[in-house]
């Protein structure tokens, strides 16, 4: 049984108003406090003054476009969990959002159920991201602080994680000296059944965005991509 979401707030940015009245009232049957807003601007302001939980964003809004309020919330907000909600299913479409650290992404159309259920493991994992206080990891070139959700590196510079991000270092870092499959991170990191999962590439498109992040190299990897199986923690330096 799952708890009550009655404190959660959901900002549902969508400039369709069949669509948006539709997951205003879905949301608020499944017990959540919703805001709405109907074009780039006001849902910009609403997700960066507003004390939302998550934003459900569209990518195609009046007076915007919803990647440029991805880019905003990441800026100002870098830990208000977004699910993009677009049309757009192309894979180029989903790297980019994801890159610009969507912490999901849903392709209408789609159904309520499915939505809520991401929703649902979204909020989870941000209410209670499984990281032990002291984690941190180092590597060559850094370290990563898991309880931060951020990298330094040796010259002082620095790089945020998302909460996926940070979620997904974290049980790599718990099965360290073991492969961990793709369907195990989607059921345990995702909280996704592998056989229905839409995105069948969201792990990889993540470990992608995470090397980008570390600066990964070849010869040195942070997460070592076993062939056929899964992937797995480096060792450290």
């Amino acid at each position: 049984m799952t708890s009550t979401p009655a404190t959660q707030t959901v900002l549902v940015v969508e400039d369709d108003p069949a669509i948006r009245t539709g997951l205003v009232d879905a949301l608020g049957f499944a017990g959540y406090r919703v805001l709405q807003a109907a074009d780039a601007p006001s849902g910009a302001e609403s997700a960066l003054r507003g004390a939302c939980s998550l934003v459900l964003l569209d990518l195609m809004l009046p007076g915007g476009d919803g990647l440029s309020v991805l880019k905003e919330i990441r800026r100002l907000k870098p830990e208000l969990p977004v699910i993009i909600l677009t049309a757009r299913g192309r894979e180029s479409d989903r790297v980019t959002g994801l890159r610009l650290g969507a912490d999901d992404y849903v392709v209408k159309p789609f159904s309520v159920r499915e939505l809520l259920a991401r929703v649902t493991a979204v909020l989870r994992r941000t209410s209670k991201i499984e990281v032990d206080s002291h984690v941190s990891l180092a590597f060559q070139g850094g370290t990563i602080d898991l309880l931060r959700r951020e990298v330094v590196f040796d010259n002082e510079e620095r790089e945020e994680l998302s909460e996926r991000e940070a979620a997904l270092l974290a049980y790599l870092c718990r099965h360290r000296g073991r492969t961990v499959s793709r369907d195990e991170l989607l059921r345990e990191v995702w909280s996704v059944d592998p056989g229905s999962a839409s995105n069948t590439r969201t792990v990889d498109m993540h470990v992608a965005r995470l090397r980008e992040k570390l600066k990964d190299t070849e010869t040195a990897r942070v997460i070592v991509t076993v062939r056929g199986r899964g992937y797995m923690l480096g060792e450290r330096e």
